[in-house]
């Protein structure tokens, strides 16, 4: 989904590494005893870095229970791997609750993360047999970024206070944003609304995704501009997100989405998962993505370091 933008080419470098069938890569490192010494599992993700980073995680912190786990890492879209959990080819994978909330057709307002999570679980449980086990505190959700010292010179840290800037002195308030971004329900022109200003034309520019992040950092054409909550270049860059203190943005927490068939034959992955679960907050996505796209790490690489860090392995 939303997700910072990712390397595709990384899944052919990391242990996600796709076959001639596109996507999956039968098993990591050897399995050992444990809770699921056994039980093959196949998991998945979509082909960005944070995603092929939860793939690789998800797969060594099964495999550390005894579980042979085949990788199904780097397929091309939500679409894809949605479809591929229902129908059974692939057996978990990380959805963001923003997305689950589209892609079940669901209406009315995503302003409350619980709210958001409970009608996205419960629907698509019965509906599909799928099972949102409780969501990480990490939110990958459009977010606005400025950089620090920026910040602190213009007294701007939510955006009310970039509303007034915008009010204000419309020329340091400049914003850089990616085309969809300025398209969509919970883009720019809502945005503008929901806060109550409107900066002018000749102060905005259109963007690639990737470059806005290095615009922002320099100041060059803009000062603020559209990012993924999680994306490493964050902290990389030394940007801090504007504090969205009406609550615009809809909620994209993590959940491990799993096939209910699987859990309830095997309900000890709730229990292996659940502490990485509750380890993920943006923070530290936002560290470990910086790893795979400021460092040039691999995600099996950061994956192990960060299980055998917290002791999951």
């Amino acid at each position: 989904m939303l997700a910072a933008a990712g390397l595709l080419s990384l899944a052919l470098t990391s242990g996600c590494a796709l076959t001639k069938s596109g996507v999956e890569q039968a098993g990591g490192g050897p399995a050992h005893s444990g809770p699921l010494k056994g039980v093959t599992v196949n998991v998945a993700s979509k082909n960005f870095t944070e995603q092929l980073l939860l793939c690789e995680i998800t797969a060594q912190r099964l495999e550390s229970q005894g579980a042979p786990v085949k990788r199904t890492c780097g397929m091309s879209g939500s679409n894809a791997v949605r479809a591929a959990v229902t129908s059974g080819s692939v057996d978990m994978y990380w959805e963001y609750t923003g997305t689950g909330w589209l892609a079940l057709r669901l209406e009315g307002a995503l302003t409350d993360p619980e709210a958001v999570y409970k009608k996205v679980s419960a629907l698509d449980k019965a509906k599909h047999g799928v099972v949102w086990l409780p969501p990480a505190a990490a939110n990958n959700t459009y977010a606005v970024a400025v950089k620090k010292e920026t910040a602190r010179k213009l007294g701007v840290s939510t955006l009310s206070d970039y509303a007034g800037l915008v009010a204000t002195d419309p020329k340091n308030a400049g914003f850089c944003g990616a085309s969809e971004f300025f398209g969509r329900d919970d883009g720019w022109p809502q945005l503008q609304e929901k806060y109550g200003f409107r900066l002018p034309k000749r102060e905005v520019a259109e963007l690639a995704e990737g470059p806005i992040y290095n615009a922002v950092a320099k100041g060059n054409p803009c000062n603020f501009g559209e990012v993924f909550a999680t994306d490493g270049r964050i902290p990389a860059l030394g940007l801090t997100l504007l504090k969205d203190d009406r609550k615009f943005f809809p909620p994209y927490n993590l959940s491990l989405n799993v096939r209910g068939a699987v859990l309830e034959k095997h309900p000890q992955i709730r229990t292996a998962m659940d502490p990485v679960s509750s380890l993920l907050t943006t923070a530290e996505l936002q560290r470990l993505n910086a790893r795979i796209d400021v460092d040039g790490k691999r995600p099996e690489e950061v994956a192990h370091q960060w299980l055998s860090a917290n002791k999951l392995k």
